[in-house]
């Protein structure tokens, strides 16, 4: 006999749930009606049936339970469509809201000193703390968006080493290091209007940076609010898990009913209501050391809803301190995703790690769909999981391992 998949369990399960969901109770009263995914937006293949399944067996809706479900979302690319946390780094590099720093060496402990040197030369040695004329000066305007979206000189040197390249992506903890000088109400500001930017600008819009084209549109995922709301409104204790600033995405996160303080991202400290140009830590790991960057989500997951400090913040934790569904896109998000107990919840950006594990689909849980607008085309050739599916700490490539410690095998993409 064959072993069926969770995935497919539980959407068998779907019609009888259906008919017992709005019935009567046990005690002859009628069941309440619980708030259902809409029909009228589109999923790829039987997925809304398998959520609507999972949030009907798994909410709290109707039952008498004082735990709330926990539902974890990554935001870029996974609740919006393209990123929130670039548009705003844009923004600020189009409006010279950039600071002059004291010493472009001190801005990051791994940017390189070729990095430096080039940023330098790039933007000069104005009188610190006085705004980078980055909308006129291309060259500078170029140079720190190299760096700032890719990690590499506009040269294409590396500009960062040293760093845990599973708890730190060095380039998004620099954009937010470049905050420092500003105020969070000024951040509030400048990601407000960036927000608004975006929004209002045509789907495919792009603009220039420097002399570099980039995106300048970003757009909510009606299916991804859709799914926030309907968790929401069945018990479920639905956050944001974001690799963005944290004071960014709490402007965009209200429009799906996440407040502030359900949102998790990488926090710029302060003093004296100023940023200091350095971010909080984690777990055991001093400032400027991790982010909510792969472990670094699971860390702050742990240590943020969970109370779980020191080493074991790195720890996967048991059932009861885990999601039940977790919900990303690329590489940043597959330690928290697979961490899920119930479901995990892809959108295909064909980013060859959380691929992996999701076409392998070890547990049976692994829910996989397209972009929900401009969804990546097919990748024609395998995820190469078998030989260099999983990065390690130092960056180096190796073969990606399942759950029982064998190797994934490399596995086509389907599902586009």
């Amino acid at each position: 006999m064959k072993k069926r998949s969770l995935v497919g369990l539980i959407a068998a399960a779907g019609a009888l749930l259906s008919l017992t969901a709005c019935g009567s109770g046990s005690d002859g009263a009628a069941a309440p009606t619980c708030k259902q995914l809409d029909p009228g937006q589109t999923w790829y293949g039987t997925n809304k049936e398998t959520l609507s399944t999972f949030i009907a067996t798994t909410g709290t809706c109707g039952k008498n339970t004082a735990t709330k479900p926990l539902a974890l979302f990554d935001w870029d690319n996974t609740l919006v469509k393209n990123d929130a946390g670039e548009a705003t780094f844009y923004w600020l590099l189009s409006h010279d809201k950039l600071l002059q720093p004291t010493d472009w060496s001190a801005t990051s402990p791994y940017l390189t000193p070729v990095a430096g040197a080039a940023l330098r030369a790039a933007c000069g040695t104005a009188v610190p703390g006085t705004p980078l004329p980055t909308s006129t000066n291309t060259a500078c305007a170029d140079e720190i968006l190299a760096i700032g979206d890719n990690g590499k000189t506009k040269a294409g040197t590396s500009a960062f080493d040293g760093y845990d390249h599973r708890r730190l992506e060095p380039a998004y903890a620099w954009q937010v290091q470049l905050l420092a000088g500003h105020t969070p109400t000024e951040l509030t500001d400048y990601a407000t209007q960036a927000r608004a930017q975006n929004l209002a600008a045509p789907e495919g819009t792009e603009q220039t940076i420097g002399t570099t084209k980039v995106d300048g549109w970003v757009r909510y995922y009606p299916q991804q609010q859709d799914l926030v709301k309907t968790l929401q409104a069945n018990g479920f204790d639905v956050r944001i898990v974001t690799a963005s600033a944290e004071p960014v995405i709490k402007v965009w996160s209200p429009e799906l009913g996440v407040p502030a303080d359900k949102v998790i991202g990488i926090v710029p400290l302060t003093d004296h209501d100023t940023y200091t140009g350095h971010i909080a830590g984690c777990g055991s790991l001093a400032p400027d050391q991790v982010i909510t960057y792969m472990e670094g989500k699971r860390c702050a997951i742990n240590e943020r809803i969970f109370a779980i400090t020191g080493p074991t913040a790195f720890d996967q934790q048991p059932p009861d301190k885990r999601p039940a569904l977790a919900a990303g896109d690329s590489d940043t998000d597959v330690v928290f995703v697979a961490d899920a107990t119930t479901l995990h919840l892809v959108i295909n950006r064909n980013k060859p790690e959380l691929m992996c594990h999701a076409y392998a689909n070890p547990d049976g849980k692994w829910l996989i769909n397209p972009m929900f607008i401009t969804p990546k085309k097919h990748k024609d050739q395998p995820y190469p999981c078998a030989t260099t599916g999983f990065t390690t700490a130092t960056g180096d490539h190796q073969p990606l391992t399942g759950p029982n410690g064998t190797v994934v095998p490399d596995q086509q993409d389907t599902v586009y």
